[in-house]
């Protein structure tokens, strides 16, 4: 019985430290590597620009980061995953509010770059809407899957224009794993 207590103690702990350290894991577990770019779609829809600007924080100045994380916020609460064939048009999810990785991308793609443009940011920051590979301890795992869906996988890459510094997110995986930010091999530096 003592030994099966330890044995439960060990998984339930090992299983703690796997959630609150996710993040981290993930990162050094998974490599994004973008094989293109998908079309950008931009705010126009009347539904889309007033459930950004009723949502988003109320401040006159934001950093990038802090718009990367609410951006990431209201394309987890507006979307749902499915399977299916779905819009990639953000200005059509919002009211269908079923879509893939690809519609999470550009979602989250519309969404970070209003709020760049609303805070004065889009000169310094340019986001892009990537279609890339996921590579697990190196190996590209979508080479293991027979079905189209599991071809690509779209994340976005917020990159500062001068510096070339950036950020890599993932809005499908967010919104299920609570991830904020993902490794991609950059091929600019």
């Amino acid at each position: 019985m003592k030994i099966l207590k330890r044995i439960l103690f060990t998984i339930l702990t090992v299983l703690m430290v796997c959630i609150l350290l996710r993040g981290i894991l993930y990162r050094h577990i998974v490599t994004y590597k973008s094989i293109g770019q998908r079309t950008s779609y931009t705010a126009t829809s009347n539904n889309l620009i007033q459930y950004i600007e009723e949502n988003s924080v109320k401040r006159d100045n934001l950093s990038v980061e802090s718009i990367i994380k609410e951006s990431l916020s209201l394309t987890a609460k507006t979307l749902n995953f499915s399977f299916s064939e779905s819009s990639r048009d953000p200005n059509s999810l919002i009211d269908s509010k079923k879509a893939n990785c690809t519609g999470y991308a550009a979602f989250f793609f519309a969404v970070c770059n209003y709020q760049l443009k609303k805070y004065n940011l889009s000169e310094q920051w340019v986001v892009s809407s990537e279609i890339g590979q996921l590579y697990v301890f190196g190996t590209n795992i979508h080479n293991y899957f027979d079905s189209s869906f599991f071809k690509d996988h779209d994340f976005v890459i917020v990159r500062n224009k001068t510096t070339k510094d950036f950020f890599a997110v993932d809005p499908s995986v967010n919104d299920y794993l609570h991830i904020d930010y993902v490794t991609f091999e950059d091929k600019l530096k």
